[in-house]
């Protein structure tokens, strides 16, 4: 067989298997007529037929011998396995002896124990470990067929109770092994067991036992005063025992020649594999052989019989899989070294794929396997190694009401696979934490310290991050108390991982983190210590506090100093007046953004930075190439603009290349950064009244800058980014705060020359944006107020030289009509949507009134304000009325009353309802008086708006008779 799967087929192959072929049938019929031979068969004819035997045997090891070593590859276990068979057959010899009768004897108790031995041994015809002779051959089958034979090389896993046994079923397999067999001698046995004797002992009457029985046969004696010999019925002087040593060590040795040729008979059967029946037996021979000498283990690793069984574990047979995976865990239990010999042959993937095999007894039978090969420290790390592995055994740990047996072995190969640090890491990053977090608790120092830094480093997931701060942050902020650097270090680290996770907050502030952080940054000082502990504290605070904690009224230390108190705020802004690294004031800014969002707070630190020089501190940040640092400079700032605006521009304007730096060109290839969307926000939430803001922005030539910006991003002209919006906004409230000082001729003149009106009039509609639309209609609302003053009747003038040319009076009336200027019907004057920033003109008006719809109550507002301003008393209200009537203007009011709720909207509406009231005539009146929900919403503005509101909403009701008007009585003396 193995001649036919070699690649390297030698030229002569077809005549080596003829010749083999030929050799092999004419041995079966020579041997079948020894076996029919009886005692009819002459001595001389027995003589011939063995020689012809042996003659045909050496012939077949000689044909063997001409494979040449090319043939087998790689295949070393089959170039040995033949080139063993051919030295025996070329070896062969057989003689006729005369037949050795093995029957049952009692010992002369007058005879020594040597006596008997050496008479034992003139009986002994062949000492050879591969015996061969016809004697062998004949009368030893007899004592190879017997049931204690047979359960001597039966493996002890495969035993029965000896009524089931059947003699000729048993030795059917073991037959085939007989060649290699070493004879049985009687004296081997045990009388009273009739097994062959472990512990062979001799009592009194010269009489030898094995001592287990012997001393329970005697034990059942001791009721009478009198022993006496199982065997020949002596009495015994005496219950002593004596170890028969002779014949101890001759069984011993008989053992170990009979394991070694069991041993090559079942590496013969696993080279061949010639039936799964074959397999299943060498392995199960080869268990029990393992189980019965820690040596028989280094028998078979050196008989190579290791890549076998590894290749078993592929078989299609999965009893073969199973009793493979038997053996292995046989040969590695209790022997490191076989256990690193395993590890290296065997593919450990294959075996941790193997438990999660659908049959049950292999999984099992792998679990096992793998619990025996861990533990030994030397493979723990090797097996935690394999791609998935400790996955796999977290997964069938957790599987216990599927599987308890398998959940209860995957859990035992986990406990000692963290003896090894990275397979504890592993074992985290796969979701176990239990193992990393007792390490942590309970390890060294150095163990603390390297779970500390796996902690750091792998990510939490969202089930198991409220778990970790729970069981990590004790220990952890007793390492941080440490003297250790690295200690230290990896505590901080695993801290601030932790704290990232915001529902970790509370957790973390229950267990005293604030206190002792907040000591890292003012009061503990280590000298010469490399890290920065200030900084790691901040940032873990600056991660606490993001969470959304009250803060107010957190203390901090043993002398009662609370958060927000001024001990604390003052400290951290001295810090950063004062601190170098950026990392640190990026932290300590982050915490005075969280300690602003109180009022009480916020007015702590708008007083202490007015007062200091941390004003100027933060807005020279603003140029800091630090990428977080102006971020978090810029936030804050934005935070103090509603307390301190006017004073943050006189800082900003001071500062060189401020505000334009503020301003970032962004071209098609580049993506908009946070800090660009932050900038553009803090420009345009700075006061819009300040003038020298806006001068300063006007004579650093930015709004060109601004509208690029604004065409691209309409235009798709930049890459998509999440901070498109904010920055569109940002640049947009820019353009609006110019709107703010159009009483500036300066800034009257850009307004004109970059056409604002047109501008917010098309960004009104062409956005997705709800704060572009509400800032676009500020704009036009601002706009819409200048309209007033710059719309002028139009004025023609005359020379003298030219009134003697014009017609008399009574013609004039015919000439003016080709002569007179449109004027616009609202603000009575020459208006357009450029120089006077008409919202007429622009079309903007229904722009506006379409806004009205909006779901964001902030766009209908400002969309309503803009709108009133064309019903100011400064222009033509019933015209302007009478317009917006055209537009059905009155019915989108209407319906923002209905849809949304504030005083401001309903201040506005009310007050735009009364204009139509007062000035839009009947129709007017009629459309809201026929409106059935107006009334519920003024009754509710009467009951519950404020004092404009409720007056107002009084106003509409008696307009609409709900109310009765107040009554004038005159009296007539």
């Amino acid at each position: 067989m193995e001649l036919q799967k070699a690649v390297c087929t030698p030229n002569n192959a077809t005549e080596i298997l003829q010749s083999l072929s030929r050799s092999v049938t004419e041995a079966k019929d020579l041997v079948n007529k020894c076996q029919r031979g009886t005692s009819s068969n002459s001595e001389s004819e027995l003589k011939s037929s063995m020689s012809h035997l042996e003659r045909v045997i050496k012939e077949m090891g000689a044909c063997l011998t001409l494979i040449p070593p090319s043939a087998f590859q790689d295949q070393k276990y089959a170039e040995v396995a033949v080139q063993a068979l051919s030295n025996e057959m070329l070896s062969a010899n057989f003689e006729v002896g005369q037949s050795q009768g093995l029957q049952t004897k009692k010992l002369d108790p007058h005879k020594s124990f040597s006596e008997e031995a050496r008479n034992e041994e003139s009986l002994t015809i062949e000492s050879d470990l591969y015996p061969a002779s016809a004697e062998v051959s004949t009368d030893n089958s007899r004592v190879l067929n017997t049931p204690d034979f047979v359960e001597f090389l039966e493996p002890r896993s495969l035993r029965r109770p000896r009524k089931h046994i059947s003699s000729s079923s048993s030795s059917t397999s073991l037959a085939k092994m007989t060649d290699h067999i070493e004879p049985l001698y009687q004296t081997f046995y045990c009388p009273l067991t009739k097994q062959i004797m472990d512990d062979p002992v001799t009592i009194q009457s010269g009489v030898t036992y094995d001592r287990k029985a012997i001393t329970e046969w005697l034990e059942e004696s001791d009721n009478s005063q009198d022993f006496f010999c199982p065997t020949t019925g002596q009495k015994l002087p005496s219950r002593g025992l004596k170890t028969n040593v002779a014949l101890k060590n001759t069984i011993e040795e008989w053992k170990e020649r009979n394991e070694v040729a069991r041993i090559k008979s079942s590496r013969s059967a696993l080279v061949v594999s010639a039936s799964p029946s074959m397999v299943l037996e060498a392995t199960r021979d080869l268990q029990d052989i393992c189980k019965k000498k820690q040596y028989n283990k280094i028998q078979i690793h050196n008989a190579g019989i290791l890549p076998l069984v590894f290749r078993l574990l592929k078989d299609k047979d999965r009893d073969v899989r199973y009793a493979a995976l038997e053996l292995l865990r046989e040969l590695a239990k209790d022997d490191d070294d076989s256990k690193i010999m395993i590890s290296e042959v065997v593919d450990m993937s294959a075996v941790i794929k193997m438990m999660s095999s659908g049959h049950q007894p292999i999984r099992h039978a792998a679990l096992l396997l793998l619990l025996e090969l861990s533990r030994s420290e030397i493979l723990q790390e090797k097996i935690g190694s394999v791609p998935g592995g400790i996955l796999v055994l977290i997964r069938i740990k957790y599987n216990q009401s599927d599987d308890a047996f398998s959940s209860e072995k995957a859990d035992e190969i986990l406990k000692n696979l963290e003896s090894s640090p990275e397979n504890i890491k592993k074992m985290a990053e796969n979701g176990l934490f239990e193992p990393l977090l007792k390490h942590l608790a309970e390890g060294s120092e150095e163990m603390q310290t390297e779970m500390a830094e796996y902690l750091g480093e792998i990510a939490l997931g969202h089930d198991s991050e409220t778990y970790v701060a729970e069981r990590a942050s004790p220990p952890l902020i007793k390492m941080v108390l440490s003297g250790n650097t690295l200690t230290r270090t990896a505590a901080f680290k695993a801290l601030a991982k932790i704290a990232s996770c915001h529902p970790n907050a509370t957790i973390l502030a229950k267990s005293g983190i604030v206190q002792r952080m907040v000591e890292e940054m003012f009061a503990r000082r280590i000298p010469g210590e490399p890290i920065n502990s200030k900084s790691e504290a901040a940032a873990i605070l600056a991660n606490i506090f993001e969470a959304g904690l009250d803060l107010e009224n957190l203390q901090v230390n043993s002398h009662g100093h609370i958060l927000a108190s001024d001990y604390v705020l003052y400290s951290i802004i001295e810090m950063i007046k004062h601190s170098t690294p950026d990392e640190l004031n990026i932290n300590l800014i982050r915490i005075l953004l969280c300690l602003a969002k109180s009022p009480k707070s916020m007015s702590t630190i708008v007083s202490m930075v007015k007062e200091s020089e941390a004003s100027y501190i933060l807005v020279e940040l603003l140029n800091n190439p630090h990428e977080e640092l102006g971020i978090a400079a810029t936030k804050l700032l934005i935070g103090l603009i509603p307390y301190m605006g006017h004073t943050i521009v006189e800082r900003l304007c001071k500062t060189a290349g401020q505000p334009e730096n503020l301003i970032h060109v962004i071209n098609e290839t580049t993506r908009i950064t946070h800090r660009q969307a932050v900038s553009s926000t803090f420009l345009a939430k700075l006061p819009h009244q300040s003038l020298t803001l806006n001068l300063a922005l006007l004579r650093k030539n930015t709004v060109p800058t601004v509208l690029q910006q604004i065409n691209q991003i309409q235009g798709t002209g930049i890459r998509a980014s999440r901070y498109v919006s904010p920055y569109l906004e940002g640049l947009v409230g820019i353009l609006v705060r110019f709107t703010n000082t159009l009483y500036e001729p300066q800034i009257l003149f850009l307004a004109r020359n970059y056409n604002f009106t047109a501008l917010f009039t098309e960004m009104l509609m062409k956005t997705s944006s709800d704060e572009v639309q509400r800032l676009s209609a500020i704009g036009l609302e601002n706009l819409s107020l200048e309209s007033i003053n710059l719309s002028k009747p139009p004025q023609i003038k005359r020379t003298k030289f030219l009134k003697l040319f014009y017609p008399p009076k009574f013609l004039s009336s015919i000439s003016s009509k080709k002569r007179k200027i449109p004027t616009c019907p609202v603000h009575r004057g020459a208006c357009s949507s450029q120089n006077t920033f008409c919202l007429v003109d622009a079309k903007a008006v229904e722009r506006l009134l379409a806004c009205l719809g909006h779901e964001n109550f902030e766009v209908v507002e400002a969309a309503l304000s803009a709108v009133c301003t064309l019903l100011d008393d400064k222009v033509d209200v019933e015209k302007s009325v009478g317009m917006l009537c055209e537009m059905n203007a009155i019915q989108h009011v209407l319906n923002a009353v209905k849809e949304h709720k504030g005083e401001g909207l309903w201040k506005k509406s009310f007050w735009i309802i009364d204009r139509f009231l007062v000035k839009g005539g009947s129709r007017s009146a009629s459309d809201i008086s026929e409106d059935r929900l107006l009334p519920a919403t003024l009754v509710n503005a009467f009951h519950h708006g404020d004092a404009d509101t409720r007056q107002m909403a009084e106003k509409i009701l008696r307009h609409l008779n709900k109310i009765p008007n107040s009554p004038t009585s005159h009296y007539t003396m």
